[in-house]
């Protein structure tokens, strides 16, 4: 016969699970009225990047990026188009002032200097025969006055005579002014004779200086051509290293077209972009630090581009003393320009921390070196090495300037070995 057995109050398995339960409910309980009421986490050291605040001398820079090309650049252009008839050197030369490069042929050129010189031959001969023509005019005139001062000396011998005779009434009077008339009709026209010679005179001279400035321009439009002509052939205009030679045989290039440069190399300087947020801040005479090989050059801005292309401007700095040895040109360099002058200021180290908190706070290390709790700061400058801190830190203090990522909003961390 079945019978039923009583149910136990008390099992082993409950009264472990209601002492584990006491065990945490008063663990809890101290921690809340006993303990750090704050929330931690707990991260090792190791893996945690500490920076020491001090006070020093700040100055704000940034880096920036460049290329070293040289102080000076002259450009090859073709002064006159025409077809590459003769490569005389090749890019990468090094060349001396007056050294051949290119020959060129222009066919068109060569005729138009064909007809520029008939057209010079022709005025050439209209002045000749012109002056020709003025001079067989003045000896006609010169022989016409002879016939008229001849008929006039004896005109005048027959008017005095008649004269006298007409005194002593032995000749008639119509005699008498037949001779008067007829000298001064010789005198009248002798005058006429000279005042058109004299006119024409003026008339053929006023020719001849036309035609001597027609002839000059002529001549110096046609040196102007021949000087072209010998652009046809292109030379070194300095002494350098020939970068570019952008010019194959058989092509054809037009006027103005670039055909080449000169690098001239007695010196060099570095073209520098910068990002747009800056151009208010970079300012003629500024000064850089470039470090090159296993020392450091400064650098002066010499030139600086307003022209902002693709959120970036451009700017020109030189060495101020030394030179870099073996520096050659596209090479590239990265400098620190700085802002501003040195001046005092707190410090403390950069650090990606800054992606999480904006500057705004950070976790600084106690006393104990074992936890370390969120504390609001006010940073200022800064540049690529450096924060200045305005408020909430002092000299000799740590803090964490790692990544908080993996810190949460947790209000302490606790630094573990």
């Amino acid at each position: 016969m079945d019978r039923i057995i009583p149910k136990k109050r008390w099992t082993p398995k409950r009264i472990a699970a209601l002492t584990l339960g006491g065990i945490f409910i008063a663990t809890t309980s101290y921690a809340l009225l006993l303990g750090d009421s704050g929330s931690k986490v707990r991260v090792s050291s190791e893996r945690l990047t500490l920076s020491t605040v001090w006070d020093g001398e700040f100055q704000e820079f940034i880096p920036v990026n460049g290329t070293i090309v040289p102080i000076r650049t002259l450009y090859l252009d073709a002064i006159e188009g025409g077809r590459v008839e003769k490569r005389y050197l090749e890019a990468g030369s090094y060349v001396q002032e007056g050294d051949p490069i290119l020959q060129l042929s222009n066919t068109n050129l060569l005729l138009d200097i064909m007809y520029r010189e008939a057209e010079l031959f022709q005025q050439s001969n209209n002045l000749r025969n012109t002056q020709l023509a003025m001079e067989q005019n003045s000896l006609t005139l010169q022989s016409i006055l002879l016939e008229l001062d001849y008929k006039l000396l004896t005109a005048r011998r027959n008017f005095e005579r008649s004269r006298q005779l007409m005194e002593k009434n032995l000749i008639a009077s119509l005699e008498f002014e037949e001779s008067g008339d007829r000298y001064n009709y010789l005198t009248s026209s002798r005058a006429l004779t000279m005042q058109s010679h004299k006119q024409d005179s003026i008339f053929r001279t006023t020719q001849i200086k036309q035609l001597q400035t027609s002839l000059k321009r002529m001549e110096d439009n046609l040196k102007l051509v021949k000087q072209n002509q010998d652009n046809l052939l292109l030379r070194a205009p300095v002494s350098g290293h020939l970068t570019s030679l952008n010019a194959e045989i058989g092509e054809s290039k037009v006027r103005g077209e670039r055909l080449g440069q000169i690098d001239i190399l007695d010196g060099f300087k570095a073209r520098i972009l910068i990002d747009e947020h800056y151009i208010n801040r970079v300012r003629m005479g500024q000064n850089a630090t470039v470090p090159l090989g296993a020392k450091s050059y400064q650098m002066t801005v010499v030139k600086i581009f307003p022209e902002v292309l693709n959120g970036e401007f451009q700017i020109e700095m030189v060495f101020d003393d030394d030179v870099p040895p073996d520096i050659r040109r596209g090479q590239a360099v990265r400098a620190r320009l700085a802002l501003g002058g040195l001046s005092k200021a707190r410090l403390m180290a950069r650090g990606s921390f800054f992606n999480k908190t904006g500057g705004q706070w950070v976790y600084v290390v106690e006393e104990d070196s074992k936890t370390a709790s969120r504390r609001s700061i006010r940073l200022g400058r800064q540049n690529q090495d450096e924060y200045e801190i305005l408020s909430g830190l002092e000299a000799g203090e740590r803090v964490i300037v790692s990544s908080y990522d993996a810190f949460g909003e947790f209000d302490k961390v606790v630094l573990s070995d």
